[in-house]
């Protein structure tokens, strides 16, 4: 079914004056030191892709507390609640924030400060998306505003490199997910200014390499995976990308082996493809393929008589799908008006965001960061500084209100 245009979303710039909002906007920022102690509690419980379920355990017990509707946790892990504004009977708005995080679960998470700057791995990201969700979803949530539609607030497990966009790929499923739903605002992050409204896709492939190995005297003219690998990687170099302006192919990984004085056995190589315009990546990776098909018939064609010849085998390691909700659309627009308001000016850019799947999808969908500032991003010395963050907060409700289509 097609996804439901937020006709709405065209009054946006009265929605930012309605008086009955003032409350909730005044809520954010009465609680902004609230939310920034949310923020490091968060922090504070170590969440790696694939091991959410103790920060899932505490937006659970929030969700709860907030006054949700229908607090509950899906198949994959997913945290989810919903707020019922009065009046709503349209499809859903999703809300959502991911769990996880890049470090493990040995990491030394423990808030540092420094003058104004937090410094913990995963402060920001995504610790701050998440304090942010729980503010917006506690000033909405008995507030006895009107909308038309329901809003789904998500915690979503897997959004980093390793989990795939695993949570809301589970979300948007085919077998009744909510592919019928209005629209997606992912929270993300920091900042004012940034609207994601293009979704980097990206396709990684690990490709392995086996041949029968040997000594590097006695069995000399053996294939050599690793020659075949890296004859890969340089074919790969001069191989022309679609959309060059839009597109990328980077060899992240390479490695195999087992000694100096030995012809390998196997190796291994890991690619990581990425594009913003749709319909590449499945080409590209049929090129790539292509590339490695000649760099082993290479090195087979090559190999001494009676020796075993080289096999390849390449891997789906990861598949987030490229999309985009054009400048103008509603919610694009609603974005970029509410940031205006509050005294910044947007700036519409792509990224790789829990957003990517609504948006392949084609429903609309934006992902924003949640105010304040930060640096070290993915590093042990991740921080977060929080000038304007019940800003940012602001903006995420007001965002979020004009995709339910607030009435005044």
């Amino acid at each position: 079914m097609a996804p439901i245009t937020l006709y709405r979303m065209a009054t946006l710039r009265d929605v930012t004056a309605f008086s009955a909002l003032r409350p909730l906007r005044q809520r954010v920022h009465q609680t902004d030191d609230d939310t920034l102690a949310e923020q490091i509690a968060l922090v504070r419980i170590p969440a790696p892709s694939f091991a959410e379920q103790a920060r899932g355990d505490y937006v659970f017990a929030r969700f709860r507390e907030i006054g949700l509707a229908d607090v509950r946790r899906d198949a994959v892990g997913n945290v989810l609640g919903e707020w019922r504004p009065d009046g709503a009977k349209g499809a859903p708005v999703v809300v959502a924030a991911h769990l996880d995080t890049v470090f493990s679960a040995e990491t030394d998470v423990e808030p540092r400060r420094k003058g104004k700057r937090i410094h913990a791995p995963g402060i920001t990201d995504n610790c701050r998306g998440l304090a942010g969700m729980l503010a917006v979803a506690g000033a909405v949530a008995g507030s006895g505003v009107a909308a038309e539609h329901p809003v789904l607030f998500a915690a979503t497990v897997g959004e980093e490199g390793i989990g795939d966009l695993r949570g809301v790929k589970h979300l948007f499923r085919e077998d009744g997910g909510f592919r019928e739903a209005a629209a997606c605002v992912a929270l993300d992050g920091s900042g004012m200014r940034r609207i994601v409204h293009r979704a980097i896709g990206s396709r990684r492939l690990r490709i392995e390499a086996e041949g029968p190995g040997g000594h590097s005297w006695s069995d000399r003219g053996v294939p050599n995976p690793v020659l075949a690998l890296a004859g890969t990687a340089g074919g790969l170099r001069a191989m022309p990308l679609p959309h060059p302006d839009r597109t990328s192919l980077t060899v992240a990984r390479i490695g195999g082996g087992s000694s100096i004085n030995s012809i390998p056995a196997d190796a291994w190589m890991e690619l990581d493809m990425r594009s913003e315009a749709t319909g590449v990546l499945g080409p590209m990776e049929e090129s790539v393929r292509g590339v490695l098909r000649d760099a082993v018939e290479l090195e087979n064609a090559s190999r001494r008589a009676g020796t075993h010849p080289l096999h390849a085998r390449v891997h789906l390691i990861g598949d987030r799908p490229s999309g985009e909700t054009a400048a103008d659309h509603p919610l694009v627009r609603a974005a970029a008006a509410v940031t205006a308001s509050l005294g910044a000016r947007a700036e519409l850019v792509g990224s790789s965001t829990d957003a990517n799947v609504p948006m392949a999808l084609g429903i609309p969908s934006i992902a924003i960061g949640v105010g304040g500032d930060s640096g070290g991003i993915h590093t042990l010395d991740e921080w977060y500084a929080n000038d304007g963050g019940a800003l940012g907060v602001e903006r995420a409700l007001l965002v979020v209100l004009a995709a339910a289509a607030v009435s005044g």
